[in-house]
């Protein structure tokens, strides 16, 4: 059974997780990037709730080899729930059970590493003709709002029609780090209409300090300009990039400055912030972290 959501225009969502984690080595040898924790809950966790929060239903996790964990996460563990039961600890179970019930999952392995347009190319067959979100399973996107990060770009999709990606700003320094728009706002200033994005250019020539922000909604199109798009180096990595602006000769592109804070958990640096973000507002700990943190930093 599928937690009731309300109706969105947008019901499937696409989670690549499929990479190495080498920014994570040697802990991701044997742990999946996406199982990193936050607190007590895993990061591809975070997402899936994010998801289902803007109403989604079913989700593909494109996963590969040795990320059994993930689906092993979602999946009724009856033993480790019945002794929860014996021992009283209702809250927990009733916790873990929630996480069986957020979305319908479904995965399919990414035998080949080519890139997230690689990745989103093996669900063509998932999404079946219909726009879908994308959120990629090693950030979590916190939002300003009573709406999530991916569910404010489900909104703009309904507005648009179109093609929506979440838009964050960064010191110019950075975003040789990311893929970088240029555009012209609608009479929404954090609505952009997208005219040129750049793959990770020198700060020098950077047309902007916007950048892509991790989250995406894509119309079908996607994949026939997926099948167009240019392979890159050894890899032959396939860009998104590259397939947004094919996309663009036909449909209108927007980019959308999401309010909220986006953590990148594949940076070491970005996971130590959010694990004190996240530790400080833990109902069970946060106020003796805070303490632990003052006397620490005195």
């Amino acid at each position: 059974m599928v937690k009731e959501q309300s109706r969105s225009a947008v019901r499937k969502a696409v989670i690549p997780a499929a990479g190495f984690g080498t920014r994570f080595l040697p802990f991701t040898r044997a742990v999946p990037k996406e199982m990193i924790p936050l607190v007590d809950k895993p990061v591809i966790q975070y997402v899936v709730e994010e998801a289902a929060a803007a109403g989604i239903t079913d989700i593909l996790i494109i996963t590969s080899s040795g990320k059994e964990a993930m689906k092993n996460h979602f999946t009724p563990e009856p033993e480790l729930e019945a002794r929860l039961e014996a021992t009283g600890k209702t809250a927990l179970l009733e916790e873990l059970r929630a996480i069986q019930h957020l979305a319908r999952l479904h995965y399919v392995p990414q035998h080949e590493l080519n890139g997230l347009g690689g990745a989103l190319l093996l669900a063509e067959e998932f999404a079946a003709g219909e726009p879908f979100a994308v959120l990629l399973g090693d950030t979590v996107v916190e939002s300003s709002t009573a709406e999530v990060p991916i569910a404010q770009l489900i909104r703009r999709h309904e507005q648009t029609s179109g093609t929506v990606v979440a838009l964050e700003r960064v010191p110019r320094q950075r975003v040789s780090q990311y893929g970088v728009v240029a555009g012209t706002p609608e009479a929404d200033p954090r609505l952009i209409r997208i005219e040129n994005l750049v793959e990770k250019p020198k700060p020098e020539e950077a047309p902007s300090n916007l950048v892509i922000a991790s989250r995406y909604v894509l119309t079908p199109a996607i994949f026939e300009a997926l099948r167009r798009a240019p392979a890159h180096g050894a890899g032959r990595e396939l860009y998104l990039t590259d397939a947004i602006m094919n996309v663009r000769q036909h449909e209108a592109v927007h980019g959308y400055e999401i309010e909220g804070h986006r953590y990148d958990i594949g940076s070491k640096l970005e996971f130590l912030k959010a694990t004190v973000e996240f530790g400080l507002r833990h109902p069970a700990g946060g106020a003796k972290f805070l303490e632990y943190l003052k006397q620490r930093l005195s």
